[in-house]
């Protein structure tokens, strides 16, 4: 285990800290390159713990890391309306986005540690983490969803009240000097920006893979898996978010599974007094994690397909004009 973290830290550190200090806009084959290397290496992974652990445990991180993973696509869209509200300069977009990951794996460390700690002592959280899977997936599928509309929080419009803030970047300082006097850089409004959706995208995101294991060492490695290489997948899909019409919609089908599934395993293993006298419900019927991993490739597969034809029909269309 403690190899498994040196490896994955080295990763993130590398694609983060090393790759992701260069101020540029990468091309589509270094995209390309760098995520295939991270999928392989998920798909690697898997096959790892299914060597040493099991078919089980290997089917759950399959299952969460394609969960997770398409989560931080959708997580995506929010990116790329920050970077344009904000008028992010390109060539320093992929730092912005270094820093945002980064804040993005230390916040879901946390919720994965309290989730932990809370559902080992309480099982009746997964009816909480279930009704808000199924009201999200609601929200995704009746587009009531609020990612493409980003609004700045009340602490952001209270820092650019109270703090020196220019219009103005100064590549990737968050301090400058104008007329000799200093001020903070746009960056750290953006910093904030991204921290805090980062934090309302922990709530979707973790009680989605406590829906598929409860062992926080798949949780975490699915996330951390999920988020290497979340920049080049910026920057390959940033003009093709738009065209990936019915992700949502595959999406809110994998979250109200996993919501139906969290409800029934806490019906199963019931404690609460006015829910059958606080008996557990033993006729509830367990959902196999490969029904799961199933479920999630032919929500997605069909997603992805269904909005790559649509994107032909409307290039199609717009050819004959």
């Amino acid at each position: 285990m403690i190899v498994t973290f040196v490896v994955l830290a080295a990763f993130f550190i590398v694609d983060l800290f090393v790759i992701g200090r260069k101020p540029h806009v990468p091309s589509t084959k270094e995209c390309l390159q760098h995520i295939g290397f991270f999928v392989v290496a998920a798909l690697i992974f898997g096959a790892l713990i299914w060597a040493f652990s099991g078919a089980k445990p290997a089917v759950e991180f399959y299952s969460g890391w394609l969960t997770e993973y398409s989560l931080s696509i959708d997580n995506l869209f929010i990116f790329v309306v920050i970077m344009s509200n904000f008028a992010v300069p390109k060539n320093i977009q992929k730092f912005v986005l270094s820093v945002g990951i980064t804040i993005a794996l230390v916040l879901r460390g946390i919720f994965i540690l309290l989730g932990a700690a809370i559902i080992s002592r309480f099982t009746w959280v997964f009816f909480i983490f279930g009704a808000f899977l199924l009201v999200t997936a609601f929200k995704l599928a009746t587009g009531k969803d609020d990612d493409e509309e980003y609004k700045e929080s009340a602490l952001i419009r209270f820092m650019r009240h109270v703090m020196p803030i220019t219009n103005d970047y100064d590549e990737e300082h968050l301090r400058t000097t104008k007329d000799g006097k200093r001020f903070f850089t746009p960056l750290i409004v953006v910093f904030l920006a991204i921290g805090t959706t980062d934090l309302l995208f922990a709530f979707d995101s973790i009680p989605a893979i406590f829906g598929l294991t409860k062992d926080p060492f798949i949780v975490f490695t699915t996330n951390v898996f999920a988020l290497l290489g979340l920049q080049q997948l910026y920057f390959l899909l940033g003009s093709l978010l738009d065209k990936l019409v019915y992700l949502p919609i595959g999406l809110s089908v994998v979250l109200g599974f996993i919501g139906i599934k969290l409800i029934l395993e806490a019906l199963s293993e019931n404690t609460l007094p006015f829910i059958n006298g606080g008996q557990h419900l033993d006729m509830i019927p367990e959902i196999p994690t490969w029904v799961s991993l199933v479920v999630i490739v032919i929500s997605l597969g069909i997603a992805a397909l269904a909005s790559v034809l649509k994107m032909r029909k409307v290039e199609a269309a717009a050819a004959k004009k």
